[in-house]
């Protein structure tokens, strides 16, 4: 007999439901840069027949601005209005095709506008902002399932390569006030955290899985790793001219990225789905491959994640809203050079957010409507 599609029928959906609110988007945060798997994330995307096509745009923002060196808050920058405020927008549009009901590809082109409001990078006399916007590092790979959707319709593993191409500027400039000769403003590289890209090659490995525990409630989960081999990018940061032990810190690095999460999904009705997870997200103090030479933030932000998420045919709405609940800015290599040389303890610090919003909405065209399957699975589907 026939049945509609599996990765349409109502318990499927739940997950793709949960998936689909976040394309594993980094916790908003000056450590860590905008960054999703190259295959995406969304079981709702990826969980496709035979010839179907699915387009989606997912949008990001937040805004970090709480200082922290290791996990404890410096609450007086804010209070003393000295902290660093990014505000970052970021828009991916992606793509992805069912190459069978198992394997599939996927593209993700991303866009961003990134501001950054500081003193200290203005002569520390008084606040301005750099800005930055354009096309980032786009992202493409193939995913696969390791179990027949059709025969595992209650659960399933997928893994998934992609590479990230360098096609984002990371030598986006900008205005500096009070820091050129006799205190005149000077164009210089805006800050690492609001370059549109990073000036690497990149290779990522991912997973991503659901298990049905019972009805209307499932567990899922996923994560990636972006290897980013090239150690520096050539740009400056003009660390160095703020003081004379920032030297090792004076050109850009090129550091790797990764992201876990797991939680709990429930459909409240055929449409409408909810979720609640965590999430770790973290730039690596040292990269897998490649040295670890030049100024990076590392950082690990751990968020509890609500989300909720509409889908009506072939129309998908999520929306979710990780919420940080420890954030740690290690001692990076370069914090640990200048500990060593100068004989005095050093960490630097990083500015990190509250929340990220989350928000996206694709479509499906589906070529085949229909599947074979087993009658006996049925009611997996009810």
């Amino acid at each position: 007999m026939k049945l509609k599609c599996v990765c349409r029928t109502k318990s499927i959906l739940l997950i793709a439901f949960v998936l689909g609110t976040a394309r594993m988007s980094a916790q908003g945060c000056v450590a860590i840069r905008h960054f999703s798997s190259c295959v995406g994330n969304s079981l709702e995307n990826n969980l496709l027949g035979k010839g179907n096509l699915q387009v989606g745009m997912n949008y990001r923002y937040f805004k970090s601005f709480r200082h922290f060196r290791g996990t404890e808050e410096e609450a007086d920058r804010v209070a003393n209005n000295t902290e660093v405020i990014n505000y970052s927008h970021a828009w991916d549009f992606s793509l992805t095709y069912g190459i069978s009901n198992r394997f599939y590809t996927s593209i993700t082109i991303p866009t961003v506008i990134n501001s950054r409001s500081s003193l200290y990078e203005h002569g520390r006399e008084e606040r301005n902002s750099t800005f930055s916007r354009g096309l980032a590092d786009i992202r493409a790979g193939v995913g696969y399932w390791l179990l027949n959707p059709v025969l595992n319709p209650s659960k399933n593993i997928a893994i998934g390569l992609g590479v990230k191409l360098p096609t984002g500027n990371y030598n986006a400039t900008d205005v500096f006030y009070n820091v050129g000769p006799e205190g005149n403003p000077e164009v210089r590289p805006v800050d690492q955290s609001i370059q549109p890209g990073d000036g690497g090659f990149g290779l990522s490995i991912d997973f991503q899985f659901y298990q049905k525990i019972s009805t209307g409630l499932f567990a899922y989960g996923g994560g990636f790793y972006l290897f980013n081999p090239r150690e520096v990018n050539g740009i400056r940061t003009f660390r160095e001219t703020l003081s004379p032990i920032l030297e090792n810190e004076a050109i850009m690095a090129v550091p790797d990225q990764y992201s876990v999460r797991t939680g709990l999904s429930y459909s409240l009705s055929n449409v409408i789905s909810t979720s609640l997870g965590a999430r770790f997200d973290a730039v690596p103090v040292k990269d897998i491959i490649g040295g670890n030479q030049g100024f990076r933030r590392p950082g690990n932000v751990l968020s509890i994640e609500p989300g909720i998420a509409y889908m009506y045919q072939n129309f998908t709405l999520n929306l979710n809203l990780p919420i940080a609940v420890r954030r740690d800015r290690p001692q990076s290599v370069t914090d640990r050079q200048t500990e060593i040389s100068t004989g005095s303890p050093r960490n630097g610090d990083a500015a990190f957010a509250d929340y990220l919003i989350n928000f996206g909405v694709s479509y499906r065209f589906a070529k085949s409507k229909t599947v074979e399957i087993d009658p006996s699975l049925k009611d997996a589907f009810n």
